[in-house]
């Protein structure tokens, strides 16, 4: 009996040796075997069980009791609820800092919204302009109208002009600017062929005058190489910026800057003629859609009806 008390002991002093150096447990009583060596074995298992819950609870001890109990699970539900925590936590951690992923991917996404539509707007804006000026029709007018006033510009060869050095002829006027990438050209060749036309066919003279809407680019030299390619008659006008703003204000004409990249842009504006008297006075305007033909036909019919 007492060989196999002793024989117990050696084998739970085995069974209760640490593996690694460790902070000393609190050691177990002196167990005194009673019974047979079922009730050894017995013993022995729970002795086991309860020194390694001693010796894991010395290795971490700063671990929370969940988490040292989840340790010694050996299912793995223990497992499955220390991560569903483990992912609580950390989500709380996002949510609770100033700002989250999510937030700041719904102010980028909301703001490059706003950026988009900003831009659509104005183009879609320019255009509904573009469209209006091109669809002007000329109409019999009641009265005198209020368009046209006095001005004083320079002429592409650098001489002052006012609307005084018109009067007594018959005057066409086309605002535009020099970099003008196709309309400019095509009106001003429309205007330079009626012009030539009605002096062959009724024997008149309408002096054709350019007036610039882009003061800042086109220079007198600018304007004076540019009327040279569509007529030897077409008189080029340009000023300050003040007094082109003056000019067009009083002829009604409307122009705006639009995609500037530094120097390189492009200018909307009016495309419209506008035929004035002996008097300077306004008589009619002719939008986009009258070809050379019917242009050259409207003025001579309104020069002969005004005599």
């Amino acid at each position: 009996m007492r060989a196999r008390a002793s024989h117990l002991r050696v084998l739970l002093s085995r069974a209760l040796a640490p593996s690694r150096p460790h902070p000393p447990a609190r050691a177990l009583p002196q167990i005194t075997v009673l019974g047979g060596s079922q009730f050894g074995a017995s013993f022995l298992g729970r002795a086991r069980f309860f020194s390694a819950d001693a010796s894991t609870a010395a290795q971490g001890g700063s671990k929370p009791p969940a988490a040292a109990a989840a340790a010694t699970g050996g299912d793995g539900g223990g497992d499955g609820q220390s991560g569903k925590s483990e992912q609580a936590d950390a989500g709380k951690s996002v949510r609770g800092g100033p700002v989250s992923w999510l937030s700041f991917l719904l102010l980028l996404v909301t703001g490059g919204g706003i950026i988009v539509y900003y831009d659509k707007e104005k183009k879609r804006h320019i255009e509904e302009l573009k469209n209006r000026t091109s669809a002007v029709k000329p109409g019999q007018s009641v009265g005198t109208a209020a368009i046209g006033g006095p001005f004083k510009l320079l002429n592409h060869d650098g001489k002052p002009v006012t609307e005084k050095d018109f009067l007594g002829k018959w005057t066409l006027l086309y605002f535009g600017f020099t970099h003008c990438p196709d309309i400019c050209p095509d009106e001003l060749q429309k205007m330079a062929a009626a012009i030539d036309k009605i002096k062959e066919k009724a024997k008149l003279d309408v002096v054709p005058v350019f007036i610039t809407v882009d003061p800042e680019r086109d220079t007198v030299e600018q304007v004076r190489d540019y009327v040279k390619e569509f007529h030897p008659d077409l008189i080029g006008l340009t000023g300050t910026t003040d007094e082109i703003r003056q000019v067009a204000r009083a002829y009604r004409v409307y122009y705006m800057k639009t995609e500037e990249e530094g120097s390189d842009y492009l200018v909307d504006h009016s495309i419209v003629m506008y035929l004035m008297n002996p008097k300077m006075e306004f008589v009619k305007f002719y939008g986009k859609n009258y070809d050379t033909d019917s242009l050259a036909d409207g003025i001579i019919k309104e020069i002969k009806e005004h005599k």
